[in-house]
This record gives structure tokens, C-alpha cells and sequence, in this order.
């Protein structure tokens, strides 16, 4: 792969450590800003929000500039963001910090995944989404765990300065190994709403939606699961949190390669069986082992169908990849809103931490109901990515 990808990769991880390591210190910002944890949580879906609006509004706005000058630009304003987090100095100053980072995300991450994939040989295109994700998932393995570490140490504030610090580096190494241009010519804004016609196109980026919702509606509030339900220490959950990580890792690269040769099989074999696994932790989360394991295979096959997804939804709109792909990126986001929501309504009614991944099973039956009127909608989506 190209030296210019993995500065990309580099800003990825700022922004997976950035968006979360929020859960992990959930209850240090409950406690210091005398807000619950529900509400708390709440951080979580205005981020995502924030990248579901945000998104569409910088693609546009950035239509037919340099893909570098865009990537820069919108680096600058999540590094803002995140200044800002560590500064704020209640709930109401944090949320706003949050949406103005969440602004950045969304568009860096779609223009982000076209870059890829110009910079990438024809064969390794959707391996090299795949590759930008893996920063994503990176953010899990070290990022979050050493920002949670952070946090618990010196005050979650210096979390939210130390992935500025990190932004910075990762700008400064995006100046100087990106392309002046890359080989796709840019579009106007309306040759690429053009692009996006077509239920297939639209199915696709439900079925983003609801596999995102699935996710996060227990990960969003996987630490207090942890502290209550597998009554682990805050030592054990950064080490469970590293193990995670690592299923995120693994399951992110090699949905990138899957990608290349089938997309929707491995969509719904990936919800099923991890389905299964969200059925089984209410039992399997009585016990650190258990626990510990099945936290790190649901993490991998469900973050194994982020390059898958994203690979989808670009395939059905070959004449706009940049809006498609932004598109995408708030679709994801639109799901974590609305999983972190869901979790949270249903700890607010009553439900206990345990049965929480219940809740998210039934997210899942949503996501294979999609699957199927995709298939409907578009039979040629088991096929392999145009590469």
C-alpha cells in the first residue's frame, strides 16, 4: 500500500480514540459534571448526531475543492473540537465541543475512504477502506484503553488534550504525504445527488443504520455492563476493552478483503452469528472469561461489516463516491445515535444492565429484514465490488 495511506489510518485512530473513548469514561464525566449516567450517555448520540448533519452539509460545502485541502481543513476543525472538549467547563459547553468535532468526522472519513481507494491498485481498493477503518478500530486497541487509563488517571479532560496532540501530528504528516490531486476529477454538487438514485443505493444505507444501532446500543454502555454485570475492576475493563480492540482489528481487515469478493452473504451470516452471541451475554457476561471472549468475537464480526458496508453503498453509486461515501459515514453515525438512544431508553424504563444485549438482538432482526429487501431491490448485491 501507498506510504500516503497510513497517515490517513493515523488520522482514523484519532478520530475512533475521540468518538469512543466517551464510554469508557461515562461515569468519571457523570461524576465530575454531576449529570447520570443515561445522560451522559447522551454525549454519545449527539456526536453521532453531530456526524449525521454535519456530514452532508461539509460534503457540499466542500464540493470541487482538492480532496487534500478538504482532508486539512476538516482536520483543523477536529482538532477545534477537541480543545474544546477539554476546556468545557459544564455539560451544556462539552456537548457543543462534541458536535463540532462530530462535524469533522463524517466528511473526513467519506472523502477520507475516495482517497483510499484512488491511492490503492485497482485489485486492493476495498482492501484499502478496509485499512482506513482499521484506524478506526486501532482506536480501540490502543487509543481508548490508554485514553481511558488517562482519564482515570489525571482527569478525563486530558484524554480529549491528548488526542488534540495526536491530530496534530497526524495533520502535519497528512500535508506532507498527500497528493496535490488525485486521479478522480471533482464533481459538482448536483453531478453527484445525480449519483445517488435508485432504491438499491438507499437500502444499502439503511442497512448501514441498523448494523450500526445494533453495535452500539450495547457498547455505548459497555463499561457499566462490565463494573455491574461481570463485577470487574476499572483495570479490568481497560484490559477487556484491549482484548475487544484486538477482535475489532481483526475483523475490520478481514471484512475489507471479503469485500472484494462478496458483499451481502457476508452481511447477514456476520448479523446472525452475531446475534447468537448477543442472545448468549446476559449468561456469558456472569463471568470474566466468558465475558472477555464473547465481547472479543462479537466485536469482530460486527465491525468486520464496516468495509463491507461501506463498500456496498459506494458500489451502487459509482458516479458520486464522495457524497455516497460521506453519506455513509452519517449513516453509521444516525445508527449509533439512534443504539445509544435505544440502550439508554431502555435502562431509563427499567430494563437491568444484564439483559441489555437482548435489546440489541432485536436491532439485529431489523438489520436482517434489510438484508433481504436489499436482496430483493437489488439482486446483483452478493456479487463482488467493481474494482
Amino acid at each position: 500500500m501507498p506510504f500516503a495511506l497510513y497517515p490517513l489510518v493515523l488520522a482514523a485512530f484519532a478520530i475512533g480514540t475521540t468518538e469512543f473513548v466517551i464510554m469508557g469514561l461515562l461515569p468519571d464525566v457523570a461524576a465530575d459534571l454531576a449529570v447520570t449516567i443515561p445522560q451522559a450517555g447522551l454525549l454519545v448520540s449527539s456526536y453521532a448526531m453531530g456526524v449525521v448533519v454535519g456530514g452532508p452539509i461539509l460534503a457540499v460545502a466542500t464540493s470541487g475543492l482538492p480532496e487534500r485541502r478538504t482532508l486539512l481543513g476538516l482536520f483543523g476543525l477536529f482538532i477545534t473540537g477537541n480543545l474544546l472538549c477539554a476546556l468545557a467547563p459544564g455539560y451544556a459547553m462539552l456537548t457543543v465541543a462534541r458536535v463540532i468535532t462530530a462535524f469533522a468526522h463524517g466528511t473526513f472519513l467519506g472523502v477520507g475512504a475516495v482517497v483510499a481507494m484512488d491511492l490503492a491498485p485497482a485489485p486492493r481498493r476495498a482492501e484499502a477502506v478496509g485499512y482506513l477503518f482499521s484506524g478506526i478500530t486501532l482506536a480501540n486497541v490502543i487509543g481508548v484503553p490508554a485514553g481511558i487509563a488517562l482519564g482515570h488517571a489525571f482527569g478525563w479532560r486530558w484524554t480529549f488534550g491528548a488526542v488534540a496532540a495526536l491530530a496534530i501530528v497526524a495533520a502535519g504528516l497528512l500535508a506532507l504525504s498527500l497528493p496535490a490531486a488525485t486521479a478522480r476529477p471533482p464533481k459538482s454538487v448536483l453531478e453527484e445527488l445525480k449519483g445517488l438514485r435508485g432504491a438499491p443505493f438507499w437500502t444499502a444505507l439503511a442497512l448501514t443504520v441498523a448494523c450500526s444501532g445494533t453495535l452500539l446500543c450495547l457498547f455505548t454502555f459497555i463499561t457499566p455492563f462490565l463494573l455491574e454485570v461481570t463485577r470487574v475492576s476499572h483495570s479490568q475493563v481497560t484490559q477487556i476493552l484491549l482484548l475487544y480492540g484486538i477482535g475489532l482489528t481483526f475483523g475490520t481487515v478481514g471484512g475489507g478483503r471479503l469485500a472484494a469478493r462478496s458483499l451481502l452473504r457476508p452481511i447477514a451470516w456476520g448479523l446472525t452469528l452475531a446475534m447468537g452471541i448477543l442472545l448468549a451475554m446476559p449468561y456469558l457476561g456472569q463471568h470474566l472469561g466468558s465475558c472477555a471472549l464473547g465481547l472479543f468475537f462479537w466485536g469482530m464480526i460486527s465491525f468486520g461489516l464496516c468495509p463491507i458496508l461501506q463498500t456496498l453503498v459506494m458500489a451502487h453509486a459509482p458516479d458520486a463516491p464522495t457524497l455516497a461515501s460521506t453519506l455513509n459515514q452519517s449513516a453509521f453515525n444516525l445508527g449509533n445515535a439512534l443504539g445509544a438512544s435505544v440502550g439508554s431508553l431502555a435502562l431509563s424504563h427499567g430494563q437491568p444492565l444484564a439483559y441489555l444485549p437482548w435489546t440489541c438482538a432485536g436491532l439485529s432482526c431489523v438489520a436482517l429484514a434489510l438484508v433481504a429487501l436489499h436482496a430483493r431491490v437489488s439482486p446483483r448485491a452478493a456479487q463482488p465490488h467493481p474494482t
